[in-house]
């Protein structure tokens, strides 16, 4: 990892862009914005934070299929959010394309449900005592824990329970069968949860240190009773409560929606000028997980979406092409889409992409994408490799936001394309950067020396450590106040300065050579960060 003090010395071929005071709205909306200082000072906080306004709107009409308000992709939230930033691109004057993909989508209707019916009667909290994986199902029957369950937990893992046939001898069919973490996959243990006749699954956590709360499981897919996923503590009050032949009885309800060849929408909007054969794209992902996505990604959308409104009226050297994605959240499926079917002569005409993935995190770090040297957010190892043909030009236009963050005293740190749209075009060949300030947990030490704040939560409950709104859940509360908006547009500002530069360069377009970027190397390796997901087993 890569991270550089702001005002330490930047060798770089970027002229840093001074602040200045916003301009004024009305005489931005006239004038051409054809270097970098006249766009950076027309991006400002109002118009950033109304575009903001409206996709929390958005989701707000548009609940999904769960009852909360959403933007996910396949649902009429993210519709309604695609017909928005298209209907303003054409209002600006861009050429805008919707172009459609097809993609499997599931999603719980209603809220899951987990709750003790007998002896003591008791509902599990969504996301706090229970976890359900997408399977769907409803049942009330006995609760039967099954073989090799350790408790009390020893201090390293050294349950098995479940992974043998022979730990569900005697197991009653019909019954829900309780199993411990550990020893194998989770797949595993369902496969032999349904040979021995379970209706329901209900693994909670092993109980050693780092592996007690309640947790998210992966499985194979071939499932077909409901998994529930739950902490120790609640394992061992059911295991407590257990008495042969007569339960607890629980009630399960987990209902479910799958439809293999739902539609989803990327917005593409190109501007009317420049060289249609040295394209930059600047991308954002439109589509939420979980609810309302408004740091994730709704900042970054705006981020652009105001970009864009601020050049309507400049004729620049490359031509530009806004692109919002789809199912970015699900797998980076609207990129991944886009690169894929682009024919090969329309994919060389792309030069460089900008890509703006989380812009307005209120426990922030200032990152930058380098394909070279960047780290990934959550384990801050090295990112996926990369083209080294890439990493000098991908530099050039990463410098320039280097540069915006050094003249407003901002530190930066260097991440990997991991996880973000950007990561589809490097992987293409296409140099690439973009910014990133953080989401989930955690916060290092590090981080903090650099751009103070807190350790843990990047955003939600800060300070905190129980993993913040974006990617929980059950949470529903990446809402507009998960966002800052004073960190919203001094980043959109950062990134304005590196689409302004970007968009009249001459020394990664029209080049039939590697650019000639500016490696840095100077920073350490921070500690490492507990990376957030799945787990299988």
């Amino acid at each position: 990892m890569a991270a550089a003090v702001a005002l330490s010395p930047v060798v770089s071929s970027a002229n840093p862009t001074a602040p200045t005071a916003d301009a004024n709205p009305t005489a931005c909306a006239q004038r051409v914005n054809n270097t970098p200082r006249k766009l950076v000072d027309c991006v400002n906080r109002n118009d950033l934070w109304a575009h903001m306004v409206k996709f929390q709107q958005i989701a707000d009409a548009n609940p999904g299929a769960d009852g909360h308000p959403s933007r996910n992709s396949g649902e009429p939230g993210y519709k309604a959010s695609v017909d928005y930033v298209a209907n303003v691109m054409r209002a600006a004057g861009y050429d805008v394309t919707l172009q459609e993909y097809k993609f499997h989508y599931r999603s719980f209707v209603g809220e899951p449900v987990l709750r003790e019916e007998s002896p003591t009667p008791h509902s599990f909290g969504l996301g706090t005592d229970f976890n359900p994986a997408t399977v769907a199902g409803s049942t009330s029957a006995k609760l039967q824990p099954v073989g090799g369950i350790v408790v009390p937990a020893t201090p390293t893992p050294s349950s098995a329970s479940g992974c043998s046939a022979s730990d569900f001898v005697g197991f009653v069919p019909g019954n829900i069968a309780l199993i411990q973490r550990g020893g194998c996959t989770f797949a595993e243990k369902v496969a032999n949860a349904e040979a021995a006749g379970a209706s329901v699954a209900v693994i909670f956590n092993e109980g050693n240190p780092g592996r007690t709360g309640v947790f998210n499981g992966s499985l194979s897919g071939n499932e077909h009773i409901p998994v529930v996923f739950t902490s120790y503590a609640v394992g061992t009050q059911l295991l407590g409560q257990y008495v042969p032949g007569s339960g607890p009885v629980l009630t399960i309800d987990v209902r479910i929606i799958d439809d293999p060849n739902r539609s989803d929408w990327n917005v593409i909007a190109d501007s009317k000028g420049g060289d249609p054969n040295n394209i930059l794209v600047i991308d954002a992902h439109l589509d939420a997980i979980y609810g309302a996505g408004m740091l994730d990604n709704a900042s970054g959308s705006a981020t652009i979406l105001d970009i864009a409104q601020q050049l309507k009226n400049t004729n620049t050297r490359n031509k530009l092409r806004f692109i919002w994605f789809g199912g970015e959240e699900l797998g980076l499926l609207g990129s991944d889409y886009y690169v894929n079917t682009l024919p090969a002569d329309a994919l060389a005409k792309i030069k460089y992409d900008l890509d703006a993935d989380v812009t307005a995190t209120p426990n922030y770090v200032a990152g930058v994408l380098d394909p070279k040297d960047g780290v990934t957010l959550f384990g801050r190892d090295p990112g996926t490799p990369m083209p080294p043909s890439i990493w000098a030009p991908s530099a050039i236009g990463r410098d320039f936001g280097i540069d915006y963050l050094n003249s407003i005293g901002k530190n930066h740190i260097l991440f990997s394309a991991d996880g973000t749209d950007a990561f589809m075009f490097q992987q293409a060949g296409i140099p690439a950067s973009g910014v990133l300030t953080g989401q989930d947990c955690c916060k290092l030490a590090s981080d903090v020396d650099l751009f103070g704040g807190s350790e843990g939560n990047f955003e939600g409950t800060v300070p905190g450590n129980d993993g913040g709104c974006v990617d929980n859940p059950f949470r529903w509360c990446d809402n507009l106040s998960n966002n800052d908006p004073e960190v919203l547009t001094w980043v959109s500002k950062t990134f304005a300065n590196m689409v302004a530069h970007m968009a009249f360069d001459t020394q990664v377009f029209d080049s039939t050579k590697n650019g000639g970027g500016h490696i840095k190397k100077d920073g350490a390796r921070p500690t490492v960060a507990s990376p957030k997901g799945l787990v299988n087993s």
